[in-house]
């Protein structure tokens, strides 16, 4: 399961985090994006080295550039600006790699941080890339182009369900179980506009197979998170998390994650009014 998590995890650092964040439009973001290979680098070697002070001293290079985007959100907020659904889901993107890379930290350190174990600590990372920074940058840049109440409720209910989830690892397994639960609702609603933004008219083929790729890939990998919740929470049977890694994070990484970002970008390209997150 090593591998498969690290190879996810250096999607999330060396593509899914840059990708995202020339989607943001925001200036103001321009030169930690150019630098961000000078933090994620270092830390995708970490993921390969034993645990111990060199691992850790690496991972604490990408924990810095994750610190440096995370403090933009309090920065926007003090200002005034993104008060708005689709600006909250933003704020939440620019927050959520500094949780994965403090877990980072600590895993390749070898230290039990807040008493979870390693092998938690290392899911943490890859969750906190895919199901924090990509899924509520997508949520907030639907919720630009349907301002509806499904929008709006994608762009609130993907950090909410974050929040939750990060939450529910101090308080237990029925608050992380209602985070997935506010998750899976905001992500299938996310896949709900997304597979409508794929129709619409003038879309050329090719966005429009990452659209409807990266919307069905939600249904599944979601369903499987909310089953493995529930069984953490109840006892009954749910998947192991070597299979949820091969399963859920796999499919959220290329199927979702990666389909989503290719897809705005040529959105972007073609239809610049679509992607404004600003």
């Amino acid at each position: 399961m090593t591998v498969l998590v690290n190879v996810i995890v250096m999607v999330g650092m060396l593509l899914v985090v840059p990708a995202g964040l020339r989607l943001t439009g925001l200036a103001e973001l321009d030169r930690i994006r150019r630098l961000w290979p000078l933090f994620a680098a270092p830390g995708a070697v970490a993921l390969w080295l034993p645990r111990g002070p060199t691992a850790a001293a690496l991972a604490l290079c990408y924990a810095l550039g994750a610190v440096l985007l995370a403090l933009h959100a309090p920065r926007r907020a003090l200002r005034g600006r993104d008060r708005s659904p689709a600006g909250i889901a933003l704020l939440t993107a620019l927050v959520t790699p500094a949780v994965a890379a403090l877990a980072l930290v600590a895993e390749r350190r070898g230290h039990e941080l807040f008493g979870f174990g390693l092998e938690i600590l290392a899911l943490t990372v890859p969750h906190f890339h895919f199901a924090g920074f990509a899924a509520a940058l997508v949520a907030g840049l639907v919720c630009r182009v349907d301002d509806g109440p499904a929008g709006r409720f994608a762009a609130l209910s993907v950090p909410l369900g974050t929040l939750l989830v990060l939450v529910g690892y101090f308080i237990g397994d029925w608050t992380e179980l209602a985070g997935a639960a506010v998750l899976t609702a905001g992500m299938w609603t996310v896949g709900l506009l997304t597979w409508r933004l794929g129709q619409a008219a003038g879309r050329d083929r090719t966005t429009r197979l990452l659209l409807f790729t990266s919307a069905a890939v939600l249904v599944a990998t979601m369903l499987l998170a909310l089953s493995w919740a529930v069984g953490e929470a109840t006892g009954l049977p749910h998947p192991t998390l070597t299979w949820m890694a091969a399963t859920h994070g796999l499919g959220n990484a290329l199927g979702f994650a990666l389909c989503s970002l290719l897809a705005w970008h040529r959105i972007r390209t073609l239809h610049p009014s679509e992607s404004r997150t600003a």
